[in-house]
Formats: C-alpha cells, structure tokens, sequence
C-alpha cells in the first residue's frame, strides 16, 4: 500500500487536491442556487409558515436578492425572487420583502465577506432557543459549527427595527452562526453553498443536543481535533459538492423551482 506511510496531514492534503480534480463548480445562477437553498431548506424542516428570510448579495452594491413576502420556501423559484435595496425596496418585479430583512442589511454591513445570510426557525433549533442555552458541538458531523456559532441569550423582540439588527450583527461577531434565544438561527457564508450547509447543519446539532441532554451530560470535543474537523468540512470544495447533492436530492420532488 504505496499510502500506509503517509501522515494524517498529507493524507488530508491528497483527498483536497483530488477533490479539486474530480468536482467542477456548477454553472447556476444565484437566483437558482437561492431558490434551491429554499427548497433544500423546506424539506430539512425549516418550513415555518412565512417566518424566515434567505438573501444574497447582488451584483449591485448595497443590494440583495431575496424572496417575495407572501410566498412559502416551497414556492421559491429563480423567477419570483425579488431584487431589493437596503431601505427594502424592490428593485424588480412587483411585491415586498419580508420587513424582518431589515437586519440582514445590518449583517451585510459589518461583515464584506459575508454573501448569503440565512435565518430560520427550525423546530429543533427553536426548542434549544427557548432554554436559552448555547449550542454545543459534540459529535463529528456537526464539526463545520465548533468554535463557530455565538448565542445572543436577550431576545431584542421581532427584528424589524435597526436596533434589532444593530443588536444580532455585534452578537455574531467574526462566527459564522449565531443561536438567537426565543427565535431561531442565522447562518452566513461567503457562498450560497456554505450557508445552505450550515443552515441544514444547525438544525441537526440542536436536534442531536436535545437527545444527548435528555439522556445525560453532554461531553466536551478535544478542541484540537475540533478545529482539525471544522477545517476539514469548511472548505469551498467541500460546500459545492454538498450542496450539489442537496440540489439532487431537491430537484426530484421540486423540479419547477429553477
């Protein structure tokens, strides 16, 4: 076996580079890629009535992509996606984004490396939310969000103000989620991938730290190992080709959305 004597690290670095070979980057839209991330999003249990935003930058400054208020994450598709400005006025088509919007501008403000911001309100994610505890990464899968999701534990009330934004884009800090006590959660990336990702993400952690708190004490990671899988997960190779298997996945039952 010409790889038995290889460290764990050029093991690592051969999986990357062979990835790169293998897997090129699709050729959607960011509207398709948003209206799939709706339909990914829905089927993953983050449906909740109207409640919910998923944006994008656009390629106009100071603008953003998002869906129409009125419509579920099941009736997204590239076509009915409006393109707003940061007073949330649309810039195409006819109708209105949802008010709550008004804090991914906010988001956008403080952090240029953010493109696509989620914020959603899954069931498990919601229930973590109203014991006004953190998230805790414990277990391999979850990895891509340790050391990386912060917890504002003060619910603002219904985030349609400035302030409310003001207050939720402090508490995110430099992480790329943040648990919001007595709401729900918000993912950014610099991608529509990357957040798509950790949006499903998000919702499985808080679903397995649920089960593990009502079986007993929840057991911390070795915080090297921890960081050594965060990294292993996070990169843009990595979110592409697993956003390309939700896209799979999505377009058998949600063929119409692109």
């Amino acid at each position: 076996m010409k790889t038995a004597s290889l460290s764990k690290q050029e093991l690592m670095d051969k999986a990357k580079s062979r990835m790169d070979e293998l897997f090129s980057d699709d050729q959607l839209t960011d509207k398709q890629k948003l209206a799939l991330t709706c339909r990914i999003l829905f089927e993953k249990g983050h449906d909740s009535g109207l409640a919910g935003q998923i944006t994008c930058r656009s390629q106009t400054p100071n603008t953003f992509i998002t869906q129409r208020f009125g419509l579920g994450f099941d009736e997204i598709t590239a076509d009915n996606l409006l393109t707003v400005n940061e007073d949330l006025q649309p810039l195409d088509g006819e109708g209105m984004a949802n008010p709550a919007n008004r804090f991914h501008t906010w988001v956008y403000k403080e952090r240029p490396d953010v493109n696509c911001i989620i914020h959603t309100h899954p069931t498990h994610v919601a229930a973590l939310a109203m014991l006004e505890v953190p998230l805790m990464i414990s277990q391999m899968d979850t990895c891509a969000l340790y050391d990386d999701c912060a917890f504002l534990k003060e619910w603002p009330g219904v985030p349609v103000g400035n302030q409310e934004g003001i207050i939720i884009s402090e508490a995110l800090g430099n992480k790329r989620a943040i648990l919001l006590a007595h709401h729900g959660q918000l993912v950014v990336g610099k991608t529509i991938e990357e957040a798509c990702n950790l949006a499903v993400l998000i919702e499985r952690a808080a679903k397995l730290q649920l089960l593990a708190m009502s079986a007993g004490e929840i057991k911390a990671l070795p915080p090297a190992l921890a960081k050594e899988a965060h990294d292993w997960v996070s990169t843009d190779k990595r979110n592409k080709v697993n956003f390309a298997y939700y896209t799979r996945q999505v377009l058998n039952k949600h063929a119409d959305c692109v």
